[in-house]
């Protein structure tokens, strides 16, 4: 299959290790024990982006790198110039390149943003969660309201136009005016996106063994509104469920992983997705999880299967619907090799439910199946497809 059939690609970068675990996570995270191996993770990280390239034979551009976690902002930027220099000495950097570092507050890892910016990192994504001390203490996290709003000052003195800052909502002992001071104070340090999580109680966690007392329902999604409400006004339109940014701000790794480009996953427990051909062999990659086990990981402990077909639809479907464009139905075969055809029986049935918009084939959620994402995917679980 030639290049141009291909969809754009991104790489992403998992770091495991945290200070400390929060108790609401349930992403592949690890409080430090020791010292942290950072030559040898760095090393590692290298060694399991040459045999990805190796296996797939990757040629493209990355248009983006994400480096997320955990914290990857534990590691220092001599170590992280170290990795970005191998990885550009394996594959070809796009001409306007995002790569974005995730970081938490506090001092020791603020004082490092001009460091990250200088080795040509250039968007920050900042862990806030909440401006207000009683509702981070409440969460595990080990930074204070007045370190937040340092580190998104810091992040701008250091040079970066381009960073998000992460917040949370529907708190254990909040209230809709909370999460709104908490709005406020984002828009007012600038940041050029803004993530809007609701918290919600994940299994295999601290909050799942013991559930914090949350708000009902109907108090969260009020807040919800409200807060969406304000981020509009302040020039924050919604973009993706989660994601709010300013005009020309989107995260581009974001919008790639959502419209169903591909991305290369080097790390613990990193997945990716790779296009090898339409529509039978588009692959998932999944790293060893335990940090331990990665560091020590030969090539057959990197698992890669074949998406069945019968799943394109329902995986399509559900990544663009994140978006709040949605999908054009021709990017459906672009995207899959599968007649769009077969998409048919579906998006009649959520069009007439009024889960779904249509113009021109170009598909989106309606208010109401914004809001009933669940009830839109239940349409594609058993779609028929047929190769374009």
């Amino acid at each position: 299959m030639s290049n141009t059939r291909l969809p754009p690609l991104s790489l992403y970068i998992h770091f495991p290790w945290c200070i400390q675990k929060c108790p609401y996570c349930d992403f592949n995270s690890h409080a430090v024990k020791d010292t942290l191996p950072e030559d040898n993770y760095i090393k590692a990280l290298l060694n399991d982006l040459v045999q990805d390239i190796a296996r797939f034979e990757e040629a493209r551009p990355i248009q983006s790198i994400f480096m997320g976690g955990g914290t990857p902002s534990l590691f220092s930027a001599k170590q992280l110039d170290s990795l970005l220099t191998g990885i550009q000495q394996q594959l070809n950097f796009a001409d306007e390149i995002e790569i974005t570092l995730e970081a938490n507050p506090g001092t020791f890892e603020s004082e490092k943003f001009a460091d990250y910016r200088a080795i040509g990192i250039n968007r920050l994504s900042i862990g806030i969660q909440s401006f207000n001390d009683g509702h981070l203490k409440r969460l595990g996290r080990i930074h204070s309201a007045q370190e937040a709003i340092q580190a998104a000052a810091g992040a701008r003195q250091a040079g970066f136009d381009n960073f998000n800052l992460d917040l949370m909502f529907g708190l254990p002992e909040s209230c809709e005016q909370d999460s709104l001071h908490d709005v406020q104070q984002a828009i007012a340090l600038q940041p050029s996106h803004i993530s809007l999580y609701q918290l919600t109680v994940e299994p295999n966690t601290y909050f799942h063994k013991y559930p914090p007392v949350l708000p009902n329902d109907d108090v969260i999604f009020n807040e919800q509104l409200a807060c969406q409400k304000l981020l509009a006004k302040h020039g924050y339109p919604q973009y993706e469920i989660s994601a709010y940014a300013q005009a020309n701000k989107l995260c581009k790794h974001n919008i790639n992983y959502w419209s169903f480009g591909d991305y290369l996953g080097i790390g613990a427990g990193a997945h990716g997705k790779i296009t090898r051909g339409l529509p039978d062999h588009i692959i998932r990659t999944t790293k060893p999880k335990q940090p331990e086990q990665y560091l020590k990981a030969n090539k057959d402990d990197r698992l890669a299967e074949v998406i069945k077909e019968s799943d394109l639809a329902l995986e399509f479907v559900m990544n663009h619907l994140r978006l709040k464009k949605g999908f054009h139905l021709a990017s459906f075969t672009q995207r899959t090799g599968l007649s769009a055809q077969s998409l048919q029986p579906a998006l009649a049935h959520c069009l007439e439910q009024e889960l779904l918009l249509e113009d021109q084939q170009h598909y989106r959620c309606s208010e109401k199946g914004w809001h009933f994402l669940d009830s839109i995917l239940e349409n594609f679980l058993s779609t028929e497809l047929t190769d374009a």
